[in-house]
């Protein structure tokens, strides 16, 4: 059964391809910074289900020690020039977009119809992972497309992969990160505590009360976090199940969709979304370095109250 396991293994070679590559880069002045750090991902993604959960932390301390005293470095991968992707955008035009469309077309055919695929019985994919085995297929698809159409060597797709990286760097990692310490403050039961705070506070009977409590805690929460992820369980398990879903009635899947929406809201608001606000304004060497945030904080209030008044709308009547 293809399951995690093999999606964890081919991130692993890729990252730890990409060690390598840092590492024999010699334009790169922390080359060998760069290679310890894809490296001790690699290994993450590859042996990480096997080692011990000591082993798994101390090998992200060493990740934040690596990144932290110099930070990563960048050098240059040996792909195309600006000038050949000119030329190239200009001859293949609108069948550029058929290498992007691949992927989330596929990811969505792929989750509807591996959920209820069996061969005798047996699901050839794992039901429970039929989305992220679905991303990765379509990935494969929109490679096995475009290296043919764009006649791209077979090393460029990860030399352009590790100049991204190299780009965004440490930054790159805090989606994981911010979600694992979502968990364990879920796991020390600090969604319980504030799920107290709020029950003492909130009016009485209050559904509307409850839904402004979790939507608005969620942004707020992710706010801190930096990651919806990380603010999803804490919330959920003191606000969203307790209220909301076990004293209104409330249908738990309409809450968890809107929450998350709700919690992005917040991704948009806060430097702590390091890769989602700072990264882009460092790449666009933007003069005010949360210039991204200015920009998106009315959107992001607007989506804030439409999701309020979407999950009070929704969440009781089905």
């Amino acid at each position: 059964m293809i399951g995690l396991e093999l999606l964890y293994a081919i991130a692993g070679t890729m990252f730890g391809v990409i060690a390598i590559f840092s590492a024999v880069d010699k334009t790169n002045p922390k080359r060998w910074k760069n290679a310890a750090f894809w490296g001790l991902f690699a290994v993450c993604f590859l042996f990480g289900s096997h080692l011990p959960d000591l082993a798994n932390g101390g090998i992200v301390i060493a990740m934040v020690l690596v990144a932290g005293f110099g930070g990563l470095g960048q050098g240059k991968p040996t792909t195309t020039s600006i000038e050949e992707r000119k030329v190239s955008a200009a001859t293949h035009r609108n069948r550029l977009f058929l290498c992007a469309l691949i992927i989330p077309a596929v990811a969505l055919t792929g989750t509807m119809l591996f959920k209820h695929l069996t061969f005798g019985g047996v699901h050839p994919v794992d039901p429970k992972q039929a989305t992220l085995v679905s991303l990765v297929l379509g990935i494969i698809l929109s490679l096995a497309v475009s290296m043919p159409m764009l006649r791209a060597k077979p090393t460029e797709p990860l030399q352009e992969g590790r100049r991204l990286f190299d780009q965004v760097g440490w930054a790159l990692l805090l989606p994981q990160m911010l979600a694992a310490l979502g968990a364990v403050f879920a796991a020390a039961g600090v969604g319980e505590a504030v799920g107290a705070l709020t029950t003492a506070w909130l009016p009485e009977g209050s559904q509307l009360a409850a839904v402004v409590t979790y939507t608005v805690g969620m942004a707020l929460f992710t706010m801190v976090m930096g990651n919806a992820f990380a603010a999803f369980p804490v919330m959920t398990a003191g606000v969203g199940l307790p209220l909301i879903v076990l004293k209104f009635g409330g249908d738990p899947a309409i809450m968890c969709a809107i929450g998350m929406l709700s919690g992005f809201c917040g991704t948009l608001m806060t430097p702590m979304a390091a890769n989602f606000n700072l990264v882009p304004a460092a790449l666009l060497e933007l003069k005010d370095k949360n210039g991204v945030i200015k920009a998106q904080v009315p959107t992001a209030l607007i989506l804030l109250f439409a999701n309020t008044v979407l999950m009070y709308v929704l969440v009781f009547r089905f």
